[in-house]
């Protein structure tokens, strides 16, 4: 039942954000918009279904995908090791983007470079808990927003929060919509932003149904908090909110 919830309101999230991703383009409010749950739905549905059923009553949202993780394997702050070998996920083809970038390539599960923030979050969620299954038990990754976006000759990996116009206000309220969606779905009591504008979003989407808010540090490797100590200090951070 909650796999099947979850599967659902992501399949409606993929449509409606695919709509609001052409308005982003034709507006110029970024010039390239990639929808990983479209091209990347079969590693996202194989997620859910792994992920899912597992009991969580705490999430850990993100804020967009990474372009060497979920851009690449629909998986929230994937890492292609982590697909692989904790999660074991693996055989599964990738498409590619409706208008894909040369500078921003797409290739699946066989991506050839770990994403860092990926690779450290995972790793602090095994350090705590040990195999795939007993993660999920404790805790849900999932991002606020689907679409990556890109501007510039160079393809540049742009924020949601850095960009206005009249349909990024729209993605990001119907992202919204789908955050609540997943809180009812696995009846989660607690939402851990990852860094402050994730933090920010579920206050502000979740304010009425009484879900527990905190917050971590983001683990992206241009963040002085992630690097300060060798990292020491951001892993004792995301220790001292995990359930």
């Amino acid at each position: 039942m909650v796999v099947d919830a979850l599967l659902r309101s992501a399949a409606s999230l993929r449509d409606d954000a695919e709509a609001l991703a052409e308005g982003l383009v034709s507006e110029g409010a970024v010039d390239c918009v990639y929808n990983p749950l479209s091209y990347a739905w079969e590693v996202h549905e194989a997620y859910l279904r792994k992920a899912g059923g597992g009991g969580a009553r705490t999430l850990l949202l993100g804020m967009n995908p990474g372009p060497h993780g979920m851009g690449q394997m629909g998986i929230p702050f994937a890492a292609t090791s982590v697909v692989r070998d904790l999660l074991k996920i693996r055989g599964i083809d990738v498409g590619q983007p409706s208008n894909p970038h040369p500078k921003r390539p797409v290739n699946g599960l066989e991506h050839p470079k770990e994403e860092v923030s990926g690779t450290r979050l995972w790793g602090v969620l095994a350090e705590r808990y040990g195999t795939a299954e007993t993660i999920f038990k404790h805790v849900f990754l999932v991002n606020h927003c689907p679409l990556m976006l890109f501007s510039g000759p160079r393809a540049a990996n742009i924020t949601p929060d850095k960009v206005c116009s009249p349909s990024v206000t729209a993605l990001l309220e119907r992202c919204d919509q789908h955050l609540r969606e997943v809180v009812a779905a696995m009846t989660a009591e607690t939402v851990i932003g990852v860094g402050r504008y994730a933090e920010s979003r579920a206050t502000s989407s979740l304010k009425d149904l009484g879900t527990r808010i905190s917050s971590c540090w983001h683990p992206s490797p241009a963040s002085p908090l992630a690097n300060r100590n060798g990292g020491a200090d951001w892993r004792a951070n995301v220790l001292a909110v995990l359930p």
